[in-house]
């Protein structure tokens, strides 16, 4: 017969830790992305995104090392899931967490465009207007690269999602409406990758409303994730 016992403390640890790790990327996320990157640059004015950027430069600093704070989080998060998920199924939560692992990889290449950015955007004397101009260039050129860098790597994350939904939807200490939803957030991810990868005139997003899926999962790991039970089988 099945007799359910409480998880072993490395699951409550781990829960305890991706839930944390989740909510400070989301809040590192927001600022870098959409106050800073998203705030101080205009799609295809290289000249006011570098006077934008040249007089908050500070701000745009901090928005790039939290970027990079946020890859390193993906590497903390894709360990504890795996630590959670591993009962459910041993060679899926790996596979999870190296599609999150690469994914982070590939977060931190984009980041390091934006870390060049700065440089370019700085003093002016001694370069000459025509020097200005192709510095400024480069600058959006850089922006530009990090935008498809991460969209590509954004790929690797909708798979992450769709393999974390699986394993969820398969335990039996996760509610399968969970693991439901990480697969809609996946596959929301996927079609707006490969939508922004097969047509420049693409603007649906959306990943943004199958983002529940992952706040949900955020938000149960902070307060259930904690406390689940597993089944024992005993003779």
């Amino acid at each position: 017969m099945a007799t359910v016992v409480p998880a072993n403390t490395e699951m409550r640890k781990a829960a305890l830790t991706a839930g944390v790790g989740l909510v400070t990327m989301s809040a590192l996320a927001v600022f870098a992305n959409f106050a800073v990157v998203e705030g101080l640059v205009t799609e295809g004015d290289a000249e006011k995104t570098a006077h934008d950027i040249h007089g908050s430069v500070v701000m745009f600093r901090y928005g790039v090392a939290a970027l990079a704070l946020v890859a390193v989080l993906d590497v903390i998060v894709a360990w504890a899931l795996l630590a959670f998920f591993t009962p459910a199924h041993k060679g899926l939560s790996a596979l999870a967490a190296w599609f999150r692992l690469a994914y982070a990889a590939v977060l931190m290449v984009a980041v390091g465009q934006l870390a060049g950015v700065p440089s370019l955007v700085g003093d002016d004397v001694g370069r000459g207007l025509h020097g200005v101009s192709r510095s400024h260039a480069e600058a959006l050129v850089k922006i530009d690269a990090f935008h498809d860098t991460w969209n590509s790597g954004l790929i690797l994350f909708a798979f992450h999602l769709l393999t974390l939904g699986f394993l969820a939807y398969r335990s039996e200490y996760v509610p399968k409406v969970l693991g439901a939803l990480l697969v809609i957030a996946g596959l929301g991810y996927l079609v707006d990758s490969f939508g922004i990868l097969l047509s420049a005139d693409y603007s649906a997003e959306v990943a943004m409303f199958a983002f529940i899926g992952e706040f949900l999962l955020m938000l149960w790991l902070l307060t259930k994730g904690r406390n689940v039970t597993l089944k024992e089988l005993r003779a």
